[in-house]
């Protein structure tokens, strides 16, 4: 076998996804386990940046413990072929998911969004932002939703390697207090979980689609399309996409509120936030 089918210990098998930094290989590891490797693009290898975005990855991931995230499992950001390797979470991206069968029904949507507020409520008691809650970033298998690409996440308290006033993260996705160049919280990334969810219980963005210009300006005057969300999602989602941050319930809560056919309350401040 050429070296180029094996990376460290790895025996790769497909390629299963691509960005504009990064491939993901489907891959065996010695124990005959499917695994997830990331690997950085052969121009990139050699940059100090993305290999400090690799590593700054798998740091925030390693912290999380979650059964609805996928865990980091080993990584090599030193190597010469940089790399992390996940849990191979089986299953489908929700935005391909959404637009091969339309939104999901609503009392699957209901137990969606509560399993995928836990997910972000682990990730943020292990005091990490995710930052691109988004439909391209869930992967579905039956009712389960798992959390995945920590790509651009942060652990609490770490030095930003963005520049203030950049937007990263899915545009359709972000909290306006993003759009307007503040920094992440984890109000924020609830702001990402209720548009995530509203688009898998109506099959569309909150707020629309069109030019980025568009999007955005929806987003920061808060007119988001919630017709069609099912009742008990109605509430939640609503208080999630308060575009006051202060006032957005956690993760935590809103997963309780699902639980219990409550509404959430507020949260405590505007969460914490990134360095």
């Amino acid at each position: 076998m050429g070296t180029q089918r094996r990376l460290g210990e790895y025996r790769l098998l497909a390629e299963i996804g691509r960005g504009s930094t990064a491939v993901v290989h489907l891959a065996m590891d010695p124990r005959g386990r499917e695994v997830a490797v990331k690997e950085l693009l052969p121009e990139l290898a050699g940059e100090p940046e993305a290999i400090l975005r690799l590593a700054r990855e798998a740091s925030a991931q390693a912290r999380v413990r979650s059964e609805y995230v996928a865990r980091l499992l080993a990584g090599d950001a030193a190597a010469a072929r940089p790399h992390v390797a996940m849990q191979y979470v089986p299953g489908c991206p929700l935005n391909d998911l959404i637009a091969a069968y339309g939104p999901l029904r609503p009392d699957r949507a209901v137990r969606f969004a509560r399993r995928l507020a836990l997910a972000l409520a682990d990730v943020h008691d292990a005091g990490v932002l995710h930052r691109d809650v988004s439909p391209g970033n869930v992967i579905v298998l039956g009712d389960r939703p798992t959390l995945i690409d920590f790509g651009i996440a942060h652990e609490a308290g770490a030095e930003q390697i963005t520049r203030r006033g950049m937007v990263v993260g899915t545009p359709a996705f972000l909290a306006p207090e993003l759009i307007e160049g503040e920094r992440a919280t984890t109000a924020s990334d609830v702001f990402s979980w209720a548009a995530t969810v509203a688009c898998a219980a109506t099959g569309r963005p909150p707020f629309g689609r069109g030019s980025l210009h568009g999007v955005c300006f929806r987003i920061l005057r808060g007119q988001a399309d919630l017709a069609g969300v099912p009742g008990r999602l109605a509430a939640p989602l609503r208080a999630a996409l308060a575009r006051d941050p202060a006032r957005r319930p956690t993760a935590r809560r809103l997963a309780g509120a699902l639980a219990d056919g409550g509404t959430p309350g507020r949260s405590n401040g505007e969460g914490t936030a990134a360095a």
